[in-house]
């Protein structure tokens, strides 16, 4: 081969060279561009380290306090039984049978205090139709056993819970209001008696009398023995409904009417009484009025569910310190 020859060759050889190195460097250069281009678009953000946050504390829970017992309510009245009474709240020797019912239920008096002043109390004398009355009654003889000092030294106080308890015993409602012989035991006292009556403003529910005479039931004949016994000085009987206070007496017994003032002092019942008309033939608290010259009321309660307790602790008080 000659010298021009090879010269030739090499030429092409280092041009060719030349080419690709340039080839490459312009691919190297556009490349290089490119990424600073995406580098500006999407700038790199620095990562912040996450820090764990700051956990605000919860609230402290207060627990509920514990809630104060209620009392138990106990419905009155209790159909049957009769209202009985928990045998250690009375001692006997404070509990005394003064007769007995038509149908042979025991008549118990309850006594409080030795004191020459006797006072008593009456209830449930309509038996089932007001029996709220005896409720009240057994309320009263509980508080005393647990407070005998509210006895003044000078009294003493009997109690007499259920004077119609075969009444209670029958029906708690209308057909509890008579005794087993169907007479109104307060229209059975031998004072201003009638067998039968102008019933205009009076209790109609049911076609009940006045007894076959003055004086005939065994209840009416046990209590008005007792009270010979005891000569109280003053009286109380319980009855329901919402009427107010009667004094005792026909004519008007100035004894009763202090009383009944005395009572409406510390009471809502209406004083005078509400009056509707009816004749009152054969009551207790005229019969002791009049025939014994005892201060005698009916206090109605205000309804025939409600015992009225806080109300008639007044009473209490006042009937126990007032003097005829």
């Amino acid at each position: 081969m000659s010298g021009k020859r090879l010269y030739n060759v090499a030429a092409i050889l280092w041009l060719g060279n030349l080419a690709i190195g340039m080839i490459l460097l312009a691919g190297w250069l556009w490349f290089s561009n490119l990424s600073q281009a995406r580098a500006e678009t999407n700038p790199v953000q620095a990562v912040v380290p996450l820090k764990n946050p700051t956990r605000t504390p919860k609230p402290s829970v207060t627990p509920w306090p514990t809630p104060t017992r209620r009392p138990t309510i106990t419905p009155w009245p209790t159909p049957s039984p009769a209202p009985s009474v928990t045998p250690w709240l009375i001692r006997p020797a404070n509990v005394r049978e003064i007769g007995q019912s038509v149908e042979g239920r025991p008549l118990e008096v309850y006594r409080f205090g030795l004191g020459p002043s006797v006072k008593l109390i009456v209830a449930g004398i309509h038996g089932g139709y007001e029996p709220n009355t005896i409720a009240l009654a057994y309320e009263l003889i509980a508080y005393l056993n647990d407070h005998p000092e509210k006895i003044p030294p000078d009294t003493t106080l009997y109690i007499l819970p259920n004077l119609n308890p075969d009444g209670y015993a029958r029906k708690i409602g209308v057909d509890g209001r008579a005794n087993a012989n169907n007479v109104d035991l307060n229209r059975n006292w031998p004072y201003n008696w009638k067998a039968e009556w102008n019933r205009d403003g009076c209790w109609i529910w049911r076609p009940i009398t006045g007894g076959a005479y003055p004086g005939s039931e065994p209840e009416v004949q046990a209590l008005i023995a007792w009270i010979d016994q005891i000569k109280p000085q003053a009286l109380i009987s319980y009855h329901s409904a919402a009427l107010g206070i009667f004094a005792g007496g026909r004519p008007d017994f100035p004894p009763s009417i202090r009383l009944a003032e005395a009572v409406a002092e510390v009471t809502t019942y209406p004083w005078p009484p509400i009056n509707t008309g009816c004749d009152y033939t054969g009551n207790l608290t005229d019969w002791a009025a009049n025939t014994r010259s005892i201060p005698a009321i009916d206090i109605e309660l205000t309804n025939h569910r409600d015992t009225d307790f806080e109300m008639n602790l007044r009473v209490l008080q006042v009937f126990l310190a007032w003097k005829p």
